[in-house]
């Protein structure tokens, strides 16, 4: 063996090890660290301009990465890539390129937020996981406004959850063995999860055109009572199908693969979030507060779910409950290792 051929083998060996150690995680979160400390200046209005564009640009490599890293890519070629397209587009300073930004990072941060959960055993660790989930998607939310985008709220809002949607489902497609491993209980599931989502959005829609006067007048009358007395009103994709099927997702996932099909929908929680701060009219105490009210309702009904599944395919009793959560140990990988 030459030795050019020897020195290839020894600097893959230490490409391997540096992998396989802490230093990527290390750096994943100073870099994460620095973009928001950027962003958050930004926010408070202290400091440079350029900080937001910079801390958006640093944010949304490092989610490619760790995106891009969890589900079996190339998180070097796919950060470096990201990285390049931000600093044209902070530098370009062109509009189009700006919105398009913007809707990548949303999109990346609520798909990223999903992958980066592990299976919970127990309800207690589910809400661990729902609120990691909602903290990576809402420093996507800053990175995704970091960019300025120029948009009308409910397209960003439409596109952003259709192409997280379809990102979640194309990368539990893999995990889940294509459709044949979906089974009956997983097709039962995302039929239901897809039905939940397009009555939501279809009523929605209608709503807001076809909508009664009188209708639209006392709903309105519910949120601006709970803005006025509680500070916000909670988004409801987010509150009746996304935190819920992160909470049942993960708790399933613990026993059964097909919990990832039910994560998938979990995006409805993530991209909501990601998207927060989009919308010029809201400030961000109200976002922050929204979220919450979200997170807290969701995890009540995702509770309820997650008891009548066990009432029906789990064992009766106190004994039989803990008996079933300590054989509740499918082996996922790590949360900073690779899915695939």
């Amino acid at each position: 063996m030459s030795r050019r051929e020897l020195g290839g083998l020894d600097l893959q060996a230490r490409a391997e090890r540096i992998a396989s150690s802490r230093a990527p995680v290390v750096a994943w979160v100073l870099i994460v660290a620095a973009g928001l400390g950027a962003l958050a200046a930004c926010v408070a209005d202290q400091g440079q301009g350029y900080l937001c564009g910079a801390g958006s640009v640093a944010i949304v490599t490092a989610y490619s990465w760790a995106l891009a890293a969890r589900t079996g890519g190339r998180p070097v070629v796919v950060g470096f890539v990201a990285l390049v397209l931000g600093v044209v587009v902070v530098v370009s300073d062109d509009d189009s390129l700006r919105t398009g930004a913007a809707v990548l990072t949303c999109v990346v941060s609520a798909v990223l937020a999903v992958m980066a959960t592990v299976p919970a055993v127990r309800f207690v660790h589910a809400v661990r996981e729902v609120v990691i989930a909602v903290l990576i998607a809402a420093v996507g939310a800053l990175a995704t406004v970091g960019f300025e985008p120029v948009v009308t709220v409910a397209r960003f809002e439409y596109v952003t959850l259709g192409l997280a949607l379809l990102g979640a489902l194309t990368v539990v497609y893999r995990l889940g063995a294509g459709l044949h491993g979906l089974g009956r209980r997983g097709a039962m599931t995302v039929l239901i999860g897809t039905a939940v989502l397009a009555l939501t959005l279809v009523y929605a829609e209608i709503l807001r055109r076809y909508g009664t006067p009188t209708l639209v007048d006392n709903l309105l009358d519910v949120v601006a009572w709970s803005r006025d007395n509680l500070g916000a009103f909670p988004r409801p994709i987010e509150t009746v199908l996304g935190i819920p099927a992160l909470a049942w997702g993960t708790h399933m996932r613990a026993r059964r693969r097909q919990g990832w099909w039910v994560c998938a929908f979990g995006v409805a929680a993530t991209i909501p979030v990601a998207n927060a701060l989009v919308n010029p009219s809201i400030t961000l105490v109200e976002s922050g507060l929204s979220v919450l009210y979200g997170v807290v309702v969701g995890l009540l009904i995702g509770f309820a779910v997650i008891r009548l599944d066990l009432a029906i395919t789990g064992p009766r009793g106190r004994r039989g409950r803990r008996a079933e959560e300590a054989g509740a140990l499918r082996p996922e990988p790590a949360r900073t290792r690779p899915l695939l």
